[in-house]
């Protein structure tokens, strides 16, 4: 059973949105003969984007799962989305792969994206190749390509295929380390003639062969030695090589070609054959035990007690939910009963499933390294540790990105609150970057992303698939008022009717506290003059007043109130008529305590290129942002500051605009701060008009 882990390839197709992985996987799929004609994403004929949002959109959304048989070979390969709306799907899946081919277009090379994914799949050490996409386009620059590959990622990225020609001329590729030119005809049936490497791109692939060699030597001492000696190594000895410098990460191939023209894809599946690990040549997986206290490993091993995590849930309204689960230890057949080590429960389940895009067929088990789904576990979801109950262990979940854009989200049917509830949740199961929850201060759902693209999909699906339908409105921003002076009040309520009155009588000085400090209550009655069993009633009426403040109705924060003195009468006195005296103390100690409106401000990292940093920084200063400092990536500035949340409820698309997409950012609370008076007056008069 080795041997068929020793055939299995999996990897993670990553990159910049619209640098052509899509359609890379479709041609890999048309020429392996998994699919009779060759899938385009411009003429809804993919295999790999089926969602409707997707087909409509021509983007990746979801991540993508699809097999094909390779030179005897078992290639499973994981297609991500590149849109950072859609960043967190990409990391979640990519702890099912072994291995990262990144894709960069020939036209645009190396994003801000390319960059981000590329650092995760760093994260968790997976070997990588560069595919130089789109060399059939005009302005396709491999030479340009490669360099600005290598400023970025370093000189050990080596090109191993090369172009024959380019733009409307590019008609094949050479493989530099065999000698043998691919030659293509015309249109995209992909088949070829294979020929020498012709004169006009010999000087290229001798230059690059030289060096590709040289790295290959580096990889292992036996070899640089002969190397250095100037011995001639043979091809199988560069194979060897170039394999075992791509699994140690001292090499990264670079391959080119067109996916919608389907050039130079058989070499590469030749390459991802020969250069990436199967499951036997990754270090053995770690893990918990559920208590947390001692490590537990798995080798890649089918005979191995079995382990896997669930690498993504697809929430279906009609066929249920779907666990796509990466295997990494022993094997795991139909109709089996497993333990979720990270719920501490059971499940069982009928069929095993492959993924084939937006198809399923039935396999009887899977070993170390397949991608396999199975149906309806009840307690289990994305991350979960699925394993052998007597040999329980958990491993660690990814730690996603942090949701940087909200709205408000409100049902246009009146009542269909709790059916929001139940369908968001369905698509958060599917979906972990989605977050929901009611802001207690605004009573509003609030709704956040990755970004505006990914919420308005969000609603987009809720309304295909659970017919719900809601409308986004911008969240109103969570003031705070707060005191910046002292006060002595009574409050007195008096109230007389037939029969038995109302009387509660106190005194209380009010002053405040530093930021963060909330609510202190003391008190300070001597004597007896408040009896103790009123005592509870003030502060209680002093707690539900300050729910809403004297200025413009938000919530009252950091005071303290000392209850100094008061009054009592043993008949009419009751703990309702001293709450109702302790909330009259308490509005009218803030109106005279210097009443002002505090604002949430959030502390923003925004990446951008170099060329942008002027034009980020002129827009922070204009949104009252503070810059606290400022790092530098690569040909990336990071830019750290606080800003009020106030002016950055939009960011997500204006930071877009600013840098011509090439921006990102976090953003998470940070404080609260005194909003500046010439402010102040025109939030106040909004808010008093909208409670009227």
């Amino acid at each position: 059973m080795k041997d068929s882990v020793a055939k299995v390839r999996t990897f993670a197709i990553i990159s910049h949105g619209g640098a052509g992985k899509t359609s890379l996987a479709e041609a890999m799929l048309f020429d392996a003969g998994e699919n009779t004609r060759l899938g385009k994403v411009d003429d809804n004929t993919s295999i790999m984007d089926f969602e409707p949002e997707e087909i409509s959109r021509k983007i990746t959304i979801s991540t993508a799962f699809n097999t094909l048989t390779w030179q005897k070979h078992l290639l499973t390969l994981i297609d991500t989305p590149g849109d950072f709306n859609f960043i967190a799907e990409t990391k979640s899946s990519l702890q099912g792969a072994d291995a990262a081919l990144v894709v960069v277009d020939a036209i645009d090379g190396v994003r801000v994206q390319t960059e981000k994914v590329w650092k995760f799949a760093d994260e968790i050490g997976l070997p990588k190749m560069f595919f130089v996409s789109k060399m059939d386009r005009e302005r396709a620059d491999f030479p340009g390509t490669v360099e600005g590959i290598r400023k970025v990622f370093g000189s050990r990225c080596v090109p191993l295929l090369v172009p024959i020609g380019s733009a409307e001329d590019f008609r094949g590729v050479a493989d530099i380390l065999t000698g043998k030119a691919y030659i293509y005809s015309k249109g995209d049936s992909g088949t070829f003639d294979v020929e020498d490497i012709p004169a006009d791109v010999r000087d290229m692939a001798d230059r690059y062969r030289e060096e590709l060699i040289e790295n290959i030597a580096e990889g292992t001492d036996e070899l640089l030695e002969r190397y250095l000696e100037g011995e001639e190594l043979s091809l199988d000895d560069l194979k060897k090589g170039l394999r075992s410098a791509v699994i140690s990460g001292k090499l990264v191939p670079i391959a080119c070609g067109s996916g919608t023209g389907n050039i130079g894809i058989q070499p590469l599946l030749d390459a991802i054959v020969t250069c990436f690990p199967s499951p036997l040549d990754r270090e053995p997986r770690k893990g918990k035990s559920p208590s947390g206290d001692k490590e537990e490993i798995r080798p890649p091993d089918p005979d191995a007690p079995f382990s896997g995590q669930v690498i993504k849930t697809i929430s279906d309204p009609y066929a249920g939910r779907l666990s796509v689960m990466r295997v990494f230890s022993g094997v795991i057949t139909a109709d089996m009963t497993v333990y979720n080590a990270t719920k501490e429960v059971k499940e069982r389940f009928g069929n095993l499933l492959r993924i084939k895009g937006k198809s399923q067929e039935p396999v009887e088990r899977a070993v170390p390294g397949e991608v396999v789904a199975v149906a309806k576990l009840k307690e289990t979801t994305t991350g979960d540790t699925l394993c052998d109950e007597k040999n329980p262990i958990v491993y660690p979940r990814v730690e996603l990105p942090g949701a940087i854009y909200s709205l408000a989200i409100e049902p246009k049917s009146r009542g269909d609150e709790e059916k929001i509830f139940a369908s968001l949740g369905r698509l958060m199961e599917e979906d972990l970057a989605l977050k929901l929850e009611r802001n207690e201060e605004t009573k509003e759902m609030i709704l956040s992303g990755m970004g505006e693209t990914h919420v308005e999909l969000t609603v987009e699906k809720l309304k295909r698939k659970f017919g719900v339908e809601v409308n986004l409105k911008t969240p109103k921003v969570p003031y705070k008022e707060t005191i910046k002076g002292k006060a002595r009040v009574q409050g007195r309520y008096k109230k007389q009717t037939g029969g038995r009155g109302q009387y509660g009588d106190c005194w209380i000085e009010m002053e405040p506290l530093p930021r963060g400090e909330g609510f202190q209550f003391v008190d300070k009655i001597v004597g007896g003059v408040i009896p103790k069993q009123y005592i509870p009633a003030v502060e209680k009426g002093i707690v539900e007043a300050a729910r809403e403040g004297v200025l413009a109705g938000y919530p009252v924060i950091d005071f303290k109130v000392d209850l100094v003195d008061g009054s009592y009468h043993p008949v009419d006195s009751s703990e309702m008529a001293f709450k109702i005296a302790g909330s009259m103390a308490f509005k009218k100690a803030v109106a005279e305590a210097k009443p002002t409106l505090l604002e949430p401000i959030v502390q923003m990292e925004i990446t951008v290129p170099d060329d942008c940093m002027g034009d980020v920084i002129g827009d922070l200063n204009a949104r009252r942002g503070k810059v606290q400092g400022m790092d530098t990536e690569g040909n990336k500035q990071i830019v750290r500051a606080q800003v009020p949340l106030a002016e950055v409820l939009k960011y997500a698309p204006d930071l877009r605009s600013m840098t011509a997409g090439r921006g990102m950012f976090t953003v998470k609370f940070s404080h609260y701060e005194e909003v500046p008076a010439h402010l102040q007056e025109k939030i106040i008069e909004a808010s008093k008009k909208e409670q009227e």
